[in-house]
């Protein structure tokens, strides 16, 4: 059975932002926070969670080349190929989108911008970006010069750095959409769930559209289909998150504009039999329901921060700088706990005495609840 084994405060605060995994650390870059100054342009922070230690630290800015260091923005997308981060898009309140791809050496913690060619996709926010085979492909969001959602499909091959505007060979193109979902599903499929659409096409009439479909891109032939789902499909939203673990996509959380409603559920849908179902995870310490979230899988856990939550007390009218609260908070979903998790869960459910506990132990179970600057005790200094 999932449980949520850690809960933590206090990390970066962080809204809309882009993170990804690799090895034992989760890499977060930029993303906005309610209050602070977006019409100047700096460089972009850079956040490391490091899954030894529970522990967050900014990384110092050390690339020499202020050039190659992307502004802050939000709305980007953070994907890896091997040790190298490629950030893409995204926007900031004084310059607008980007369509500038900047790299990230993760071994060296340096920013490069490669020279790329072909068709470079026009500016955007809220799209997705996917690797397959080294190429990463990038769908919808919401272009910024013509003012539209966008349904098409790009893709970057990393080893050539050329950008290929793929044509749709057949079947009809997924809706235009933002702040949806796509995930790499069998070394060639991407499959979009959920987002932002209009009922006018690609115009933003503010007459929202929030389709529970899903949608599945053939990268072999650059097709799409829209298979039949059943088992409990979830509602459609936006701004959710969505990951793969032991071949199934699992989606949390998000926001659907019409029903003006925030969600903290989970589903999950096998590729194979397109079944949805929802999950019922179990934990004393739970994420609440919000939007615009991060989760990154390691192993057999997955890291869930971030993201903004309606506020308890909402003033009508008054907008999402006020109804809206910005979390820096960060969970840990383990899909198989072992014995020893199990038992550290029900010390800190039951506040047992942990006095007569290894110092070793003592020390996991008060990073499973706290942020401390504490390192993890070595042999040598536990006698």
């Amino acid at each position: 059975m999932l449980r949520w084994i850690v809960h933590l405060e206090g990390g970066p605060r962080r809204v809309n932002h882009a993170a990804c995994a690799i090895d034992n650390k989760v890499f977060t870059f930029g993303g906005y926070c309610t209050g602070d100054d977006y019409e100047t342009l700096r460089p972009i922070d850079v956040h490391v969670f490091d899954m030894l230690t529970y522990k967050w630290i900014e990384l110092a800015n050390t690339t020499k080349d202020l050039d190659c260091i992307p502004y802050m923005r939000y709305g980007h997308t953070a994907v890896a190929v091997d040790d190298v981060i490629y950030v893409w898009g995204g926007r900031n309140d004084s310059v607008g989108a980007c369509n500038r791809l900047f790299c990230f050496n993760t071994s060296k913690n340096v920013w490069f911008c490669p020279e790329v060619r072909g068709d470079i996709p026009p500016a955007r926010d809220g799209h997705s970006a996917c690797v397959l085979d080294k190429n990463i492909f990038i769908f919808g969001g919401y272009e910024d010069q013509m003012e539209c959602f966008s349904n098409t499909v790009h893709k970057l091959d990393t080893t050539t750095m050329t950008w290929t505007l793929l044509r749709v060979s057949r079947g009809r193109p997924a809706y235009w959409r933002d702040f949806h979902t796509a995930i790499p599903v069998d070394q060639y499929l991407l499959v979009v769930f959920g987002g932002r659409s209009d009922h006018q096409g690609p115009w933003h009439t503010n007459s929202e559209l929030y389709c529970n479909k899903v949608q599945v891109f053939d990268t072999r032939d650059n097709s799409w289909h829209e298979p039949v789902t059943s088992g409990k499909i979830p509602d459609g939203r936006r701004s959710h998150s969505a990951f793969m673990y032991n071949g199934q996509m699992f989606i949390f959380g998000g926001y659907n504009g019409v029903k003006d409603k925030h969600y903290d559920d989970m589903y999950k849908l096998d590729p194979r039999t397109m079944i949805w179902s929802e999950v019922q995870v179990l934990g004393n310490k739970k994420p609440c329901a919000r939007r615009r979230q991060c989760c990154c899988v390691i192993g057999h856990q997955m890291l869930l921060f971030g993201g903004t939550s309606p506020c308890a007390n909402p003033t009508p009218g008054a907008g999402d700088d006020l109804n809206l609260m910005d979390h820096s908070d960060l969970y840990i979903l383990d899909f198989a706990p072992t014995l020893k998790t199990l038992c550290k869960l029900a010390v800190i459910a039951h506040k047992l005495d942990t006095s007569y506990l290894p110092h070793d132990i003592r020390w996991e179970i008060t990073t499973m609840t706290t942020n401390t600057s504490i390192s993890r005790p070595t042999a040598a200094s536990q006698g």
